[in-house]
């Protein structure tokens, strides 16, 4: 039966997708041929499933960092008990006939939005790296000496390392989205908002949010007690 190895070489943008997508470069070794064996089974294709997790603990955190991550681990006091591994996403690949390696693409869908515990993790961090690991599922289906094919799963025990850079990521962000910032709020909060924008006659959400600011920040710079007597 294949034994195959996943090694992640590189990530990059994929440019052009209807919804923001980062590629990472997987390459993919079956181990039974590198090492030797006399048996040179075909992988005829591999139907791939990776759960991508981020190792929070595996880096440093400068105090900016810190500060920003209090939403999700609390005070750096706290963080020997709740700093921790997050589930980030899941991921698929069909992997194409090969014998010794291949390297394919593996598209990771990404999400700005900040009810995501992953997204408010990348958007804090300054630089540096992003610990992940990812964690891999699937079905073989091989070819014997004789041509025979055959079906095997991916061991749950199959994983592979690699440290994106934050600065790839921000990439990534910047280019489906220049400037902008998603918000999640409740429909009637929305409803609200749309009424204040309509009947002012607000022409974006920005100007909206905008308008709303500056009154708030009117009415906490009057006098408490009504102004000039």
């Amino acid at each position: 039966m294949p034994d195959l190895d996943f090694v992640v070489e590189g990530a990059e943008i994929a440019l052009h997708s209807v919804s923001p997508l980062l590629v990472f470069k997987l390459r993919v070794t079956n181990k039974s041929v590198s090492n030797g064996s006399p048996v040179r089974e075909e992988i005829a294709s591999l139907a791939l499933h990776c759960q991508i997790q981020i190792e929070a603990t595996r880096r440093t955190y400068e105090p900016v960092d810190q500060a920003r991550l209090s939403d999700l681990f609390g005070v750096p006091q706290r963080w020997s008990q709740t700093l921790r591994t997050l589930l980030w996403t899941h991921a698929n690949a069909a992997v194409p006939s090969f014998t010794d390696n291949c390297t394919v693409d593996l598209p990771v869908p990404c999400t700005f939005d900040f009810n995501v515990a992953a997204a408010k993790y990348f958007d804090a961090l300054g630089d540096g790296e992003i610990p992940l690991m990812l964690q891999f599922s699937g079905t073989i289906f091989y070819r014997e000496s004789d041509g025979t094919l055959q079906v095997a799963r991916v061991p749950w025990h199959k994983e592979t390392s690699f440290r994106l850079p934050v600065a790839t990521w921000r990439a990534m962000r910047d280019y489906y989205y220049p400037n902008t910032a998603w918000m999640c709020v409740q429909r009637g909060v929305f409803e609200r908002l749309e009424r204040y924008r309509v009947e002012r006659g607000l022409t974006g959400w920005d100007e909206a949010l905008t308008s709303l600011l500056d009154e708030t920040r009117s009415e906490q710079a009057w006098p408490a007690h009504g102004g000039l007597q």
